[in-house]
């Protein structure tokens, strides 16, 4: 029998060894991944804390976000978009709601749009840290000025504070570009599909993903091989979201998603406000001369710095910059040509205002000896280093005061409509109409159980779908328009109107008649909402 003796390894297990270093990797280590982490943070706390104020996580403040989850509500129960019922969006925010939606059965309506919110609030602080990842290769500062922005800046926040696409949108292409990008060149080979892929269900949550895919496209041009298996992820990505829908609704699908769109008619949104939204002074009221010395000044910072870059390199601007540059010129134009323009639209700005200000700054702090940068005067390679530190420090600092320092629009208190009200009157599975469905969403009373109830989630959508543009003041002129009102009135047990009704519905002569004949004023704790009951029908007491 041998003496030998057999001691135990040092160190941890192999498996607490594995653990360890998995947790290692999780916990950031480096100073650009703990600014990502903190930035990630804030900007998830301010997200939260928007949900947080009394009412708005179960409450009514949004028409939007009525129509983008109640589409999804609908699925869940059988009803199929562009099919059954009009919608003007792609499908993708139909099928990220899907999870929410399928709660709802267990829950009711109004604590799943609660967790949709929730998710959509996660979603734009998981935008932050995606946003690190794409630029943490070009140092601290690219790092602190990206995340800060995507944090911060007033369009990104706002547009989290509900179920709205730019914060799914500007996730799926960041997401995209991560994958794309290796470092700042493109990458080669898988990356680009699944970047593409990741850009193209982006198209299926807002059409406004086609700016991206086209600068990149536009890039790996040289590279005709890798061009066209970028276009093929795109493809994939965006054609298997739609491929269901399209079977289900070629016509429906089309005028929803496209027709609408192109040919929707109204009041021009002031291209004042535009640019106050943009460029996030949204507190107190900017004179028109503010605003335009502010967007002077960011256009002239963003070229400034981008030409500074170029000069002190001597090299061409790296892909990355050109595709944070172009696709942010594109985007503002895109958000000045139409007529339409809402304060949530420049969330999908963020991303590239954030890049194009970091990556050539960063550039420019990054030069030293060796670079352009020391024929052009820097004395040696301490100072750079010390400007470098201060830099990053004090963007940092900004960063961090400024939702505390400066007033925020969303401080302001946010009209909550009174629904627990209307809750108590009318019964479950009633067959109710209204022209704003997150009021009947947040009241648990958006599913009816009545035969023939209608399924408009989007009453200004359905307008502009079946009347050619037309909004409800004048898309009563159409047959196809006025026949699916006169269906829903002619359904409805109930009638639940906003103050702003006319805009949504489209009112006739003959539906107003009918509308007076068959249904009478209900009295309660609602205004400014107006409840009306079918003459017979029953209120709850």
């Amino acid at each position: 029998m041998s003496d030998t003796t057999v001691r135990p390894a040092s160190g941890p297990p192999r498996d607490d060894a594995t653990a360890e270093r998995r947790l290692r990797r999780l916990v950031p280590r480096t100073p650009a991944g703990i600014v990502i982490a903190a930035a990630t943070l804030l900007g998830l706390g301010l997200r939260g804390y928007q949900l947080a104020r009394s009412g708005h996580l179960l409450g009514v403040t949004e028409y939007d976000d009525g129509a983008d989850f109640g589409s999804a509500l609908r699925l869940v129960n059988g009803a199929i978009p562009y099919r059954d019922f009009v919608t003007v969006q792609p499908p993708g925010i139909t099928l990220l709601m899907l999870p929410a939606a399928l709660l709802s059965k267990l829950t009711g309506t109004a604590a799943a749009m609660a967790v949709a919110r929730i998710l959509t609030a996660v979603a734009g602080g998981a935008g932050v840290l995606l946003g690190g990842l794409l630029v943490r290769h070009r140092g601290l500062f690219a790092v602190i000025v990206t995340c800060g922005i995507l944090a911060v800046y007033p369009g990104s926040v706002q547009s989290a504070h509900t179920v709205l696409l730019e914060p799914w949108l500007v996730l799926a292409c960041l997401a995209g570009a991560v994958a794309v990008f290796d470092g700042d060149q493109l990458a080669g080979g898988r990356r680009l599909a699944w970047g593409g892929a990741a850009l193209g269900f982006a198209g299926a949550i807002k059409v406004w993903a086609i700016i991206p895919v086209a600068v990149i496209l536009v890039l790996s041009l040289p590279r005709p091989r890798q061009a066209a298996r970028f276009l093929a992820g795109v493809a994939a990505g965006f054609l298997v979201p739609l491929l269901p829908f399209a079977v289900a609704a070629p016509r429906g699908l089309y005028d929803g998603v496209i027709v609408a769109q192109l040919a929707r008619t109204g009041a021009r949104i002031p291209f004042w406000f535009r640019i106050q939204q943009m460029t996030g002074l949204i507190a107190g009221h900017p004179t028109d001369a503010i605003l335009a010395v502010a967007a002077v000044i960011a256009v002239a910072l963003i070229a400034g710095l981008f030409a500074a870059a170029w000069l002190v390199t001597r090299r061409p601007p790296p892909a990355l910059d050109c595709f944070a540059v172009v696709s942010a010129a594109l985007v503002v134009a895109a958000f000045l040509l139409p007529d339409d323009f809402y304060y949530h639209y420049p969330g999908f700005l963020a991303p590239f205002l954030a890049m194009s200000l970091a990556l050539p700054a960063g550039t420019l702090l990054a030069a030293g000896p060796g670079h352009g940068a020391a024929r052009a005067g820097w004395p040696g390679s301490r100072l750079p280093d010390r400007l470098r530190w201060s830099a990053a420090g004090l963007a940092g600092l900004v960063i961090v005061v400024l939702p505390f320092a400066v007033p925020r629009a969303e401080d302001a208190p946010t009209p909550v409509y009174r629904v627990a009200a209307i809750q108590q009157v009318i019964p479950p599975g009633a067959c109710v109409l209204t022209d704003q469905a997150s009021l009947l969403i947040a009241a648990d009373r958006f599913t009816s159980s009545v035969p023939g109830c209608s399924l408009i989630v989007d009453g200004t959508g359905t307008d502009f779908v079946l009347g050619h543009g037309k909004d409800g003041f004048s898309a009563g002129s159409v047959p196809a328009v006025a026949a699916v009102w006169r269906q829903a009135f002619g359904a409805a047990q109930y009638v639940l109107l906003t103050p702003v009704n006319a805009r949504r519905i489209a009112w006739t002569p003959a539906l107003r008649s009918y509308f007076t004949r068959n249904f009478v004023l209900v009295h309660g704790s609602w205004p400014p909402l107006s409840l009306y009951v079918r003459k017979g029908a029953r209120i709850q007491p």
